[in-house]
């Protein structure tokens, strides 16, 4: 595929992606969403699961099921009714049922402690994370108002020592730019506490301070959304970053007063562990958060 048709359907997946972010309350219409991107709903499903490794259903139903499972914990006064229609279910029995396919349990087994039985399995299937003694509980972030951030990616399947090849690509395009401020930013496209690790979509991500029309490049470009978020300052070792991204959402988050929204989180790294011998890092990381 040439890179300017590459580039183009990277981002009608990627405007196609925000789009349902931030209409994940409601019924979202393919052919509003294709009529929005001003390309033909044939076109826009094909494109989109050319891109993304899977239909643009099955995307929606996965950004809404991770959401309902964060509401769950992070809303305790919501009913089920109530956080099944915040995810853009209009019936209660439709919902618990998608839930139970996708978590093994019902949304009130999940919200009486079964999440932690779920997310213990898939830090487990980290051989780095499952042995991890990071300890985040004297951890107080900012909240801060992010701006959007223009950046150049790579998308991978899969949360695993094998993103570093993916770095790496991303450090020699910075070489060959002769880009010398930047930010490095590994974007969790899918919550990687509730989702197996083979199939969490993780975006490693290069985003200049300076962007130049002469770069050399076939790298797709993208923008990660402007909003508000708590901001951790953190640092460790390979598999810490799992332990930590558990302990916001599960420990931090229903005890704060705010919810998180759909938008992914992310780490800015000042050090990044996929690119350094001793695997550790130094990082920002930004949890998108909003008022209950």
């Amino acid at each position: 595929m040439k890179s300017c048709t590459q580039s183009l359907h990277s981002k009608i997946a990627n405007d196609a992606l925000y789009y349902i972010y931030n209409y994940i309350d409601s019924d979202i219409n393919i052919d509003t969403l294709a009529q929005e991107l001003m390309v033909s709903r044939f076109h826009l499903q094909r494109v989109f699961k050319e891109q993304m490794g899977m239909n643009i259903y099955e995307s929606i139903k996965s950004i809404r099921l991770q959401k309902a499972a964060s509401l769950l914990l992070t809303n305790s006064g919501s009913t089920i009714t109530e956080v099944a229609n915040m995810c853009g279910y209009s019936s209660q029995t439709s919902f618990i049922r998608v839930f139970k396919e996708r978590f093994s349990m019902t949304p009130t087994t999940w919200r009486k402690g079964g999440f932690k039985r779920y997310t213990s399995q898939v830090i487990s299937s980290s051989a780095t994370a499952s042995i991890s003694q990071a300890n985040f509980e004297a951890l107080e972030p900012a909240i801060v108002k992010q701006p959007e951030i223009k950046a150049y990616y790579i998308r991978h399947k899969g949360y695993s020592k094998k993103v570093k090849q993916v770095w790496q690509k991303l450090q020699a395009w910075v070489y060959t730019n002769n880009v010398e401020e930047y930010d490095s930013i590994g974007l969790y496209h899918d919550n990687p506490i509730v989702t197996p690790l083979h199939s969490c979509y993780y975006v490693a991500s290069i985003a200049p301070k300076v962007i130049k029309e002469n770069f050399e490049t076939r790298l797709p470009f993208f923008t990660i959304p402007s909003g508000i978020f708590a901001k951790f300052d953190v640092s460790g070792k390979y598999g810490d970053i799992l332990k930590l991204i558990e302990w916001a959402y599960q420990e931090w988050l229903p005890q704060s007063g705010y919810e998180a929204t759909t938008l992914p989180s992310y780490s800015i790294f000042k050090k990044n562990h996929f690119l350094e011998e001793d695997e550790k890092f130094i990082a920002q990381y930004y949890l998108p958060i909003r008022l209950r």
